[in-house]
């Protein structure tokens, strides 16, 4: 459906009358081609088994833990995809890969609206963000195997498969649960649940099946070690973003988000093996800080340690995350319209 609006010549008008959708509750612009219109109020209904409930105990969650959400949907995660081939491909040679800085920030605004407070509600955005997402997809995956760049470097016929959305989904909220358990961090069951279900509920809306949807944090991270470890490698197109990823500091006064910082978190966050394939070197200093304090810095701001690292540390690294957020959010102050692309990368570097 969305490539015949692309045959049409009817997207840019689209883009156009949808900027004004912004609400969950919203009732659609007039003006919509008919079938996209049915398309969209079918899309935007939540799955049957959504539980408000639970979705109600993610947002207590997401309160509590915002500020490490904030840090690793935006580097954890935003490096990770530059080191899932298929993704890094299809970013690089799409629309997106021609502004880095507006796509991350895109992305970046689902991982906001899915932490906010009224994220499924009428008058949160989480609904229309997943549902103009999903149509972008659907774009790309109809102009990118047009481009003779993708179509020499990419080993499949088209691009953002159920699996791939997957792999996706894993390099959030699976990737933010093995970190948190890795740093010891605590969580109540319930308020585990409820998050694990609110990125449940958000595959649903990007149009994943039922089945493929993981139902507990343990099928999650089997699925993870199944689909996505392995395919984990390095691509030049992988290599280039990531090298525009760790520039990001460089353009608002953020001392601390220096690209040598930025490499350290990154090593930090994604091991050593990773960091390696995208040439990232070891820092001197950062490296071994990350290392030897961030466990106890964790600690410390969930009130399990109150001795054992030096006062200096331990506000050195909460700016730190005060500066990453600042990086992250800043974009989002204004409106942001996710959009259906009509071109591809029109250049390559």
């Amino acid at each position: 459906m969305i490539a015949a609006l692309l045959d049409r010549g009817e997207v840019p008008r689209v883009n156009k009358i949808l900027r004004a959708w912004q609400k969950n509750g919203q009732p659609l612009p007039a003006g919509l081609p008919g079938d996209l219109r049915d398309f969209i109020e079918d899309a935007r209904q939540l799955p049957a088994w959504t539980d408000r409930d639970k979705l109600a105990t993610a947002v207590r969650f997401n309160q509590k833990r915002g500020t490490y959400l904030g840090l690793l949907y935006g580097f954890a995660s935003g490096m990770m995809s530059t080191v899932i081939p298929k993704e890094a491909r299809a970013v690089y040679y799409s629309k997106g890969g021609a502004d880095m800085k507006d796509r991350i920030t895109k992305t970046a605004k689902l991982g906001y609206d899915i932490g906010s407070l009224n994220a499924y509600q009428p008058d949160g955005e989480m609904v229309v963000t997943c549902v103009k997402t999903r149509m972008a997809h659907a774009a790309v995956r109809h102009l990118l195997p047009q481009s003779p760049w993708w179509t020499h470097s990419a080993d499949e016929k088209i691009p953002i498969s159920q699996a791939d959305i997957m792999n996706t989904w894993h390099s959030l909220p699976t990737t933010v649960m093995r970190h948190f358990d890795k740093w010891n961090v605590p969580i109540a069951a319930d308020e585990s649940e409820g998050f694990l279900h609110s990125w449940q509920v958000s595959a649903a809306m990007l149009g994943v099946k039922d089945e493929y949807i993981p139902k507990s944090w343990s099928a999650a991270d089997a699925q993870a070690k199944q689909t996505l470890d392995p395919i984990l490698a390095p691509t030049a197109e992988g290599k280039k973003l990531a090298n525009i990823l760790l520039d990001l500091g460089m353009n608002l006064d953020l001392t601390l988000l220096s690209r040598g910082v930025l490499g350290a978190l990154t090593r930090f966050t994604l091991g050593d093996k990773i960091a390696g394939w995208l040439d990232i070197p070891r820092e001197p200093v950062w490296t071994p800080l990350f290392e030897t304090l961030w466990t106890p810095f964790v600690a410390v701001r969930e009130g399990l340690l109150h001795v054992g690292m030096p006062k200096e540390a331990y506000w050195m690294f909460d700016e730190f995350l005060r500066q990453f957020v600042l990086l992250y959010m800043s974009e989002l102050r204004t409106p942001i319209n996710i959009e259906i692309p009509v071109l591809n990368n029109p250049h390559y570097k």
